[in-house]
């Protein structure tokens, strides 16, 4: 869905946003009538708070968003977008003092939090519409949006209408629409050009594996992003338990982020050499599922014995790495739902990544506080290689123990990455509770702060 500004309306109602050491003083300022209804209301400023001010005619004269405390706004993002979801129908215009990087994040918020998804159901279109605020970019605000929009949209989306064809017809409609470069990869031409991995993983699927290939500008830094495309994880032969795969239509979470993060490079204009990579596939059980015990030889050379079906990820990762490594990127990112490590680690709202790069991680961490979109560096902890090498073979796809799960899947996938400079995103993709613009489901997560932190990375 398309997530916009309202037009610039001259009769769009102000809309006040307040802290709350600053709510006295512009109560002061209000008419009797104005100043006895919002005290009567008890309204306070709280964070998230919203009050409609009526005229002595019945009209509205004006509306009030409460912006809390320097202590609250720590501890909860977007205070802006819970104020409008409370605010009824009509076109509002901010009055507030913020300015940069905070005016623009509130002005995100309100947008995200318009999003609906709506293909299965009728729902009801937010009512309050905001004007853009002066002094943003409106026009980069909305492509955010919108890429953050198609992330949710196809991780929202079931695996009976987002499986391998469906994802690759997502990718293709992606570069059709900014002019890019596209190829797939798919079925038994997986083996003839050298991906045994990625069709190992995906043959036990009706909806044949393939590997999509995006590329698109022509001058600048060389960025290669690689997602993980499993449109739904069974656990193959290790089959996971129920409740274990209720949610695994977002195991193609990588891939739907770099989409997303994709669509707000292309739709900007970055001066760079994009590339995106996806590893697209269903795990699936059949009776050409691959089995534990397996040990199966990757693009690169190096063998992988397999001791867990359900570490999947990891290797249709591999091969796409080292194919992406081949094309010498200044940069290559990949992000994957990869572990549950790394959601027991730091939880559901923080994206742990790994960098061994001083200058990627400072600049990616300046860029998530100013985009609002936080992330957590974890080491590539090199002590722990020993965990991922049995011995029987190069590597070890899911070691026993289950200690730093999710650091050795990352040193699993960066001896795929070559001598390029190299980062990983281990991402949850999903929002288990509504939370002010970020309702409850698929959700993009560090690739705004990407965003923020790319030009400084490539030298923009």
């Amino acid at each position: 869905m398309d997530l916009k500004f309202a037009p610039a309306d001259a009769d769009a109602i102000p809309l006040y946003l307040l802290e709350v050491e600053a709510f006295d003083g512009w109560l002061a300022r209000q008419s009797a009538p104005a100043k006895a209804w919002v005290m009567q209301s008890g309204f306070a400023a709280t964070l998230g708070e919203a009050l409609t001010v009526p005229a002595t005619d019945g009209s509205m004269l004006c509306a009030i968003a409460g912006y809390g405390t320097a202590a609250a706004r720590k501890r909860a993002r977007f205070g802006l977008a819970g104020a409008a979801a409370k605010l009824p129908r009509g076109t509002y215009k901010l009055v507030s003092d913020l300015a940069g990087a905070q005016l623009e994040t509130e002005a995100l918020g309100w947008l995200l939090g318009q999003y609906i998804f709506d293909r299965y159901a009728e729902a009801k279109a937010p009512a309050a519409q905001l004007v853009a605020p002066e002094g943003v970019d409106a026009a980069r605000i909305e492509a955010i949006a919108k890429g953050e929009a198609l992330t949710r949209d196809l991780i929202n989306t079931p695996a009976n209408d987002m499986g391998p064809v469906a994802l690759e017809a997502a990718a293709s409609a992606l570069a059709q629409a900014h002019g890019a470069q596209f190829h797939v990869i798919r079925g038994e031409a997986l083996l003839d050009e050298n991906f045994p991995l990625i069709h190992t993983v995906g043959r036990a699927s009706d909806q044949a594996p393939r590997l999509i290939d995006m590329r698109w500008g022509e001058i600048g830094p060389k960025l290669t992003l690689v997602g993980k495309g499993v449109c739904f994880d069974t656990g193959g032969l290790n089959l996971k338990p129920g409740a274990s795969m209720a949610l695994m239509k977002k195991d193609m979470g990588g891939a739907a982020t770099v989409m997303g993060l994709a669509e707000m490079i292309m739709a900007l204009g970055l001066k760079v050499q994009l590339r995106v990579l996806i590893p697209a596939v269903e795990n699936a059980v059949s009776s050409n599922a691959f089995r534990p015990g397996d040990i199966l030889t990757s693009r690169q050379g190096l063998t992988v014995e397999i001791n867990n079906t359900d570490a999947e990820g990891r290797l249709v990762l591999a091969d796409a790495l080292s194919f992406g490594a081949e094309d010498t990127p200044d940069l290559m990112i990949s992000m994957a739902t990869l572990t549950g490590a790394a959601r027991v680690a730091v939880g559901p709202d923080l994206a742990p990544y790994f960098s061994d790069d001083a200058g990627f991680v400072n600049a990616l961490e300046a860029g998530a506080i100013h985009a609002q979109d936080p992330v957590w560096q974890l080491p590539f902890w090199e002590p722990y290689e020993a965990m991922i090498e049995p011995g029987i073979a190069d590597l070890d796809n899911a070691p026993s123990g289950g200690f730093a799960g999710c650091i050795t899947a990352a040193l699993f996938l960066r001896r795929f990455a070559g001598e390029t400079n190299y980062a990983h995103f281990d991402v949850y993709g999903w929002n288990p509770a509504a939370k002010p613009a970020r309702p409850k489901g698929g959700v993009g997560m560090a690739a705004r702060a990407l965003l923020e932190a790319l030009p400084v990375m490539l030298k923009l």
